[in-house]
């Protein structure tokens, strides 16, 4: 082949790979539990049979059953079999919160999502709460109080304020992304360390967010609660452009 030939030969295309056996298996376990609309507490069949229905070793069924086991789809009791498992988010979560490790531009990310989150939800809550779910934010605000004039954390009281906040509108999908958001942004940015520079300011900002709702004055709560993003927001920025240490 000559020169002028040779520079319009295209170049082969790398085949693509199959993927590994044990996905294979996962993905062929979830179209079974989806096809037969098991639920949770449903038995799968016997490792054996699962492996003999797919042609494949007992050693690649149980690594794929480990492997759902690990994003919560699976859960093996010992001595009884592999059961459906009820769905929770604590798998996401615990995933979530490794991925973003200290990298701030996530951090910051996921504090927008909550933040839109609340801010967009708090008139319904407003509309909705009832006078036992104030007194409870009530005493949740008090608890803060006390722990910031001590110059101490109060990361438990932080997030049950915000779940308190939505607990009047019966959304358990809401309650779980909330506890996701919070849970993410505390492990991954060590927050808590972070309000401590001003607990009293950081107690003071769910007061007023209290005293909004309080008073179902829906455009007080929304606006109490925009600013407290807004002084998170800046407390990441700080952290963001402060030197390294040596």
């Amino acid at each position: 082949m000559d020169a002028a030939g040779a520079g319009k030969v295209k170049s082969i295309k790398p085949l693509d790979r199959p993927p590994l056996l044990h996905v294979s298996v996962q993905e062929s376990l979830k179209s079974y539990i989806a096809d037969n609309q098991l639920g949770p507490g449903s038995a799968l069949p016997p490792e054996g049979f699962l492996a003999q229905q797919l042609g494949v070793s007992r050693n690649s069924v149980r690594e794929a059953i480990k492997a759902l086991e690990s994003v919560g789809i699976l859960e093996t009791r010992r001595g009884i079999g592999v059961f459906v498992k009820a769905f929770s988010f604590a798998p996401l979560l615990d995933n979530l919160a490794y991925g973003l490790g200290g990298a701030l531009r996530e951090v910051e990310e996921v504090l927008e999502i909550r933040r839109v989150l609340e801010v967009g939800l708090i008139a319904k809550t407003v509309a909705l709460i009832g006078e036992d779910d104030i007194e409870e934010l009530r005493q949740t605000v008090e608890q803060m109080r006390q722990a910031a004039e001590r110059n101490q954390s109060f990361a438990a009281e932080d997030q049950r304020f915000h779940n308190l906040l939505f607990r009047c509108q019966d959304n358990r999908m809401l309650t779980s992304l909330i506890d996701v958001f919070w849970l993410a942004f505390y492990k991954a940015s060590d927050f808590v360390n972070l309000a401590n520079i001003d607990p009293l300011a950081t107690w003071q900002d769910h007061y007023d967010i209290y005293a909004a709702v309080a008073a179902r004055d829906v455009e007080a709560a929304r606006s109490r609660l925009d600013q407290h993003y807004d002084g998170i927001a800046r407390l990441l920025a700080t952290r963001k452009t402060a030197p390294t240490p040596d």
